[in-house]
């Protein structure tokens, strides 16, 4: 790829451009008001215009601008996953406490496990299988993009697990304030409800949309809700070596049966091992009591928008390769997994937490 990019650099600037300009366009796009009551991100909106871009201009334009789109899909979006960690500290582990850890532990297992078995059972390939069931398990879209380096599956495949992430998330997000109001979770003490929405919401902009709902129909829960979303959301470091081991073991596995010797190397995901290193960058930035906290907000801010953009170009890139004739071929199998792990975090969420 990085050769390709050296040879072809002009058109490959060309092809990122175009993925900048869109990118743009996709922040703009996320300031209208209707846009935000829907807590559409701008990645969502990013991806949903190059989703446009792929069924409409993609013909018309240069094939030779392909390869900069395609430096947006890995190079870029490896860099957006490692800057995430800025977002996130340590201090906000100890904050919660060990209920909400345990909590989004069993969750993530949890997800991860159903996703396999009952993607095997409707017969669903591995990729799609891993891809909705990470993003469902830790933080939606971030997730899905962050396992793509590793799970390595065509860009219509990651579209399709952003997009049960999206609808899913999305009920959820207004489902939840309602089964407040309705007293549907009042078996439930405000830390128990804090810790249902963190550990279940997919994104972490949908927990804190319920999060601010429930609290102005007189709750307390959205910065502990908020918190232990974060908690989650460390847990796709981990994750991701987890799954890069298996399946190099699995290719490795593959490859003997085939040929009789051993298979692939394990491919380690350097770039989650640097996403931790930002968290701990972050959570020792936040305890220099030298340096002033309105230049320390600043700087991050400016770390955090810059990676929002990046993210929102890489999404945006996945859009660009994204066609509905693959999303047809994908069928309805991906969005049947989505829903049987929707349930398991709706009701099995609820259980959990009734537990912490």
């Amino acid at each position: 790829m990085m050769s390709e990019f050296k040879e072809n650099r002009p058109d490959v600037f060309h092809g990122i451009l175009l993925i900048v300009l869109f990118s743009f366009s996709a922040f703009y796009i996320a300031e209208f008001d209707f846009v935000k009551r829907l807590s559409l991100s701008p990645l969502i909106v990013g991806i949903i215009l190059g989703m446009i871009y792929a069924n409409s201009l993609r013909n018309k334009l240069p094939q030779t601008w392909v390869p900069g789109i395609k430096f947006c899909t890995k190079q870029v979006l490896r860099l957006g996953v490692i800057l995430y960690g800025f977002r996130l500290t340590f201090q906000q582990v100890a904050e919660i406490g060990l209920p909400a850890v345990m909590a989004d532990l069993v969750i993530v297992c949890g997800t991860l496990l159903i996703g396999i078995i009952a993607g095997r059972i409707l017969k669903i390939d591995r990729e799609t299988s891993l891809m909705t069931s990470v993003g469902s398990a830790i933080c939606g879209a971030a997730a899905v993009l962050g396992a793509e380096p590793v799970v390595k599956c065509p860009p219509h495949k990651t579209a399709v697990a952003v997009s049960t992430v999206v609808i899913f998330g999305t009920i959820s997000m207004f489902l939840y304030p309602v089964l407040y109001r309705s007293g549907l979770l009042d078996g439930l003490s405000e830390r128990q409800v804090a810790v249902y929405l963190g550990s279940t919401l997919h994104e972490v902009a949908h927990v804190v949309g319920s999060g601010n709902a429930i609290d102005a129909a007189g709750g307390n829960v959205a910065d502990a809700a908020t918190v232990t979303k974060m908690i989650r959301v460390m847990m796709l470091a981990p994750v991701l070596v987890i799954m890069s081991i298996a399946l190099s073991r699995k290719k490795g596995t593959d490859a003997k049966d085939a040929a009789g010797h051993a298979g692939s190397k394990i491919a380690v995901p350097w770039f989650a091992f640097l996403f931790l290193v930002a968290i701990g960058i972050n959570s020792l930035l936040q305890n220099l009591s030298f340096i002033p906290s309105d230049i320390l907000g600043a700087g991050l801010d400016a770390i955090n928008s810059f990676d929002t953009f990046l993210l929102t170009m890489a999404m945006t890139a996945l859009g660009a390769e994204t066609s509905f004739d693959k999303f047809r071929q994908a069928g309805a199998k991906p969005f049947m997994l989505a829903g049987i792990l929707y349930l398991w975090l709706l009701f099995g969420g609820y259980a959990v937490a009734m537990l912490m």
